[in-house]
C-alpha cells in the first residue's frame, strides 16, 4: 500500500475505528477534505497521518488549510514553502506554475471483460495513451477510482472495483510510472451514473447493457507542463 493509500479514509471506516460520531458532527463543510475533531483539529492516526474524507483529491488538498500539514509532499513547493524575496520588477512575469488536472472516464468493459479484473489488450492500449500523456508532464499524482454497477452484493462489487483500480495501477507502474505517484480506490456500486429509475427489471442482457455507464474507472492525471 502506498503512502497516499495508507491514510485515505472514508467516513464509514472512521466510525469503525471509533472516530465516527464526534468527527462526523464536527465535519461541517464539504470544502474540508480532512476529518476534523470536535476541537477543530485535523484527526490523525496512531502514525500521525491525517484522515481524509471522500472529498479528498490533491487539488482539493491544496485549498484546505491543513493541506500542507497533511500532504506537503503532494502539493506544489511554493504552496507550502513560500520563499521570501524582493518585490519583482515592474512587468516581470510570474514564473510560478500550478498543477493542473485532466480527468478521464474509461468504461470498465473497455478495460476488462464483464465481471473480470484482468486487463484486456484494448484496455492496455488505452492505458498506454495515458502513460504517454503522463510522461509528457511533470507528474504529481494519478488517481484511479474503480466503480461497479448494482448487480451483485455490496461486498462483491467493492472488491471488484478495488481489484480493477489495482490492475490499472500495476499496469501503469509496469510502464514506468512511479508507484508512489498512483493512488487507487474502489467505490463499489456507491456512486452510479445511472439514476434510480433507469435500467429496471431483474438481471438480463438488456439491464446489463443499460448499466454500462456505472462500470467505469475514473482516472485523474495531475501535474505541470
Amino acid at each position: 500500500m502506498n503512502k497516499i493509500a495508507k491514510h485515505s479514509l472514508v467516513a464509514v471506516l472512521a466510525a469503525t475505528l471509533g472516530l465516527g460520531a464526534s468527527l462526523a458532527q464536527a465535519q461541517t463543510s464539504a470544502d474540508r477534505v480532512y476529518l476534523i475533531d470536535n476541537r477543530g483539529e485535523v484527526a490523525t492516526s496512531g502514525f500521525g497521518l491525517c484522515w481524509r474524507t471522500n472529498y479528498w483529491t490533491p487539488a482539493a488538498a491544496a485549498n484546505d488549510p491543513a493541506g500542507c500539514k497533511c500532504d506537503k509532499d503532494l502539493l506544489p513547493k511554493e504552496k507550502c514553502e513560500p520563499m521570501s524575496k524582493a518585490p519583482a520588477a515592474p512587468g516581470a512575469a510570474d514564473t510560478g506554475v500550478k498543477p493542473t488536472g485532466e480527468k478521464i472516464t474509461l468504461a470498465a468493459d473497455a478495460l476488462f471483460d464483464f465481471n473480470k479484473a484482468t486487463l484486456r489488450a484494448e484496455g492496455k492500449a488505452k492505458l498506454d495513451e495515458l502513460v504517454t500523456k503522463a510522461k509528457a508532464i511533470k507528474l504529481e499524482v494519478i488517481i484511479a477510482v474503480g466503480h461497479a454497477d448494482r448487480i451483485g452484493t455490496d461486498a462483491y462489487n467493492q472488491k471488484l472495483s478495488e481489484k480493477r483500480a489495482a490492475a490499472v495501477k500495476a499496469y501503469l507502474v509496469g510502464k514506468g510510472i512511479e508507484a508512489n505517484r498512483v493512488y487507487t480506490e474502489g467505490k463499489g456500486k456507491k456512486q452510479p451514473v445511472t439514476k434510480a429509475g433507469d435500467c429496471k427489471g431483474p438481471k438480463s442482457k438488456k439491464v446489463i447493457d443499460c448499466l454500462q455507464p456505472d462500470r467505469r474507472v475514473d482516472i485523474e492525471v495531475i501535474g505541470t507542463k
